[in-house]
């Protein structure tokens, strides 16, 4: 009689099983969104696209980066741990490439991870700090779509409204609380993990601890949290100048406003577990609020597809870097 090893032959079946369910969505979403429009206008309005402004897309998704490093520096630095800005943009440069070609956005975390863990002489303390930089580059992502939602209600009424704006408000500030709560009284994670003891007592009992120092060292470097805040809604921002300089260079017209609600609940439905990578998910968000638009479904479509075929491109920097790193 044998036995199946849940870290084994069962996890990679499960594992394969998920990955087939996310694929034949995004399949299924996109032969579906394709069928719907005419695909000789979408070919064409691809190659009529302004190089120029692509360029400029392209120079603001830098810009980004840079400021995305310049946050989880600044998180690092709260812990006393030193990096050089240099390096610091090449590992979130390796991190974008493995997330935009690995069908999971944990593989770019997984980089910065190993990046910082030797000198951070803890993977505890390196991924606890990647993990603050992701919820508050969570929060700054609902404030922006909050914003951008209350300014599209405002301005054009309740019917081009992608999400309600006071839900968004309402998870702006229930994970703002819940962070403030973590660093504020730094054994609140620890307690809530604590239960994990039970699987090896000794070892994560150690990791609690670290745990808690770090959320401690935070608590006595509260403008470093701040400064991550601002640093994020800048990012946000910066992608929705991302995907205006986009809509630009193929002339669809998309105001500033409506972007600031569509790009980031775009990027809020892409976490959900259901696809490969976003793909079909991020169309068919596109597709939806360019319908509350009643703008043309071809111009949906190409906004989504050309905007990550541009960040895909940018992406491949990333593994320039990686291959000089080997």
């Amino acid at each position: 009689m044998t036995t199946s090893d849940p870290n084994g032959t069962s996890g990679t079946a499960r594992r394969a099983l998920s990955m087939a369910i996310k694929t034949a969505i995004s399949v299924a979403l996109l032969v579906w969104l394709f069928r719907s429009v005419d695909a000789g206008r979408l070919w064409s309005g691809m190659r009529q696209a302004s190089g120029s402004w692509l360029g400029v897309a392209l120079l603001v998704y830098l810009a980004m980066i840079l400021v995305s490093a310049w946050r989880w520096n600044r998180l690092l630095a709260a812990q006393n741990l030193e990096f050089t800005g240099r390096n610091l943009v090449g590992s979130y440069l390796v991190a974008t490439f493995f997330n935009n070609f690995l069908p999971s956005n944990i593989g770019g975390d997984v980089v910065r991870i190993r990046d910082t863990a030797g000198a951070a002489g803890s993977k505890t303390l390196a991924t606890t700090v990647v993990f603050v930089d992701r919820a508050i580059g969570l929060i700054g992502l609902l404030f922006v779509a909050a914003l951008g939602a209350s300014a599209a209600q405002l301005a054009g009424g309740i019917d081009t409204v992608l999400v309600w704006p006071p839900m968004l408000w309402v998870g702006f500030g229930t994970s703002a609380v819940a962070l403030l709560v973590a660093v504020a009284s730094p054994g609140t994670p620890a307690r809530i993990l604590r239960p994990m003891r039970r699987l090896h007592y000794e070892w994560v009992e150690e990791r609690l601890l670290r745990l808690t120092n770090a959320f401690a060292q935070f608590r006595e470097r509260p403008r470093a949290l701040v400064e991550c805040f601002g640093g994020a809604v800048v990012v946000q921002l910066m992608l929705v100048a991302f995907y205006a300089a986009v809509a630009h260079s193929v002339g669809i017209p998309i105001g500033l406003r409506h972007l600031a609600v569509l790009v980031p609940m775009s990027f809020v439905v892409q976490m959900l577990p259901i696809s490969v990578n976003g793909f079909g998910v991020r169309e068919a968000t596109f597709s939806y609020y360019f319908l509350l638009l009643r703008l043309p479904l071809e111009s949906a479509l190409l906004l989504s597809l050309l905007g990550t075929a541009t960040i895909l491109t940018f992406s491949l920097s990333g593994a320039v870097v990686y291959a000089a790193r080997r």
